[in-house]
């Protein structure tokens, strides 16, 4: 609720017993079809071969970088960026092959005020559209809410990106807006739209999540039984 100050004038909701929180750090998070481990060199090769099971480059599209010529090229990249504190990239393992199958990271980080952002997701043909696409996605959340205790989760994305926009809205994330001309990226003008979740809609959204992944909502044939959104309405 909000409260006003001395002035009758109103100052928001007083959060008494704030205090930072903890940086993340590059732990290890299990899941039952997938595992979250820190982004290490050791796995760029695996990781180059299965972007390269794409079909073209259109994965890259809204990525910021350029896809990588080599396997050497990936590797330096993925070594200049795998000891960052901010981001932090997490490397996806499929349990079952215990092969990586994608990335993504946590970034934008802001422990004062108990924001992050998740984003640099780049998922292979492996990992997108399967339960470990949306399992790493929980695992991370689940970290920042429950582990670290943080207030605030966002995903921004080119306006553009209608995928990434999709994938927002079905994993419980908020619409907020659009940032006109936030950036310039390879050489064209970037929109970005703004998504967030926040600590108070954490709990249902995380138990529609367990509902989704559980075993007996997939048939013998691997499809869904009910989808994600089907799962959190029911639980409002």
């Amino acid at each position: 609720m909000n409260q006003c100050n001395q002035f009758g004038q109103p100052v928001g909701e007083a959060l008494i017993d704030w205090q930072p929180r903890q940086h993340p750090a590059r732990v290890e998070l299990k899941g039952e079809y997938c595992s979250l481990t820190p982004l290490r060199t050791e796995h760029a090769a695996a990781l180059f071969a299965a972007y390269a099971l794409a079909p073209d480059t259109r994965s890259w599209t809204w990525l910021l970088r350029e896809p990588d010529a080599s396997v050497e090229d990936f590797t330096n990249w993925v070594a200049s960026v795998c000891e960052l504190s901010d981001p932090i990239h997490f490397t996806v393992i499929d349990n079952q092959t215990n092969a990586p199958v994608g990335t993504l990271a946590l970034m934008r980080i802001d422990a004062k005020n108990g924001v992050v952002e998740v984003g640099h997701v780049h998922f292979s043909p492996l990992l997108s559209r399967t339960p470990m696409s949306t399992e790493a996605q929980y695992l991370l959340m689940r970290y920042v809410f429950d582990t670290l205790g943080y207030r605030r989760y966002e995903w921004k994305c080119n306006s553009l990106n209608a995928p990434s926009r999709r994938a927002a809205l079905r994993l419980g994330f908020q619409y907020e807006g659009q940032f006109r001309q936030a950036l310039v990226i390879k050489g064209h003008n970037r929109d970005t739209d703004w998504f967030s979740l926040i600590d108070n809609e954490w709990e249902a959204v995380s138990r529609a999540f367990q509902n989704w992944l559980a075993a007996d909502n997939f048939t013998a044939d691997g499809e869904q039984k009910r989808s994600l959104e089907n799962w959190r309405e029911s639980l409002r």
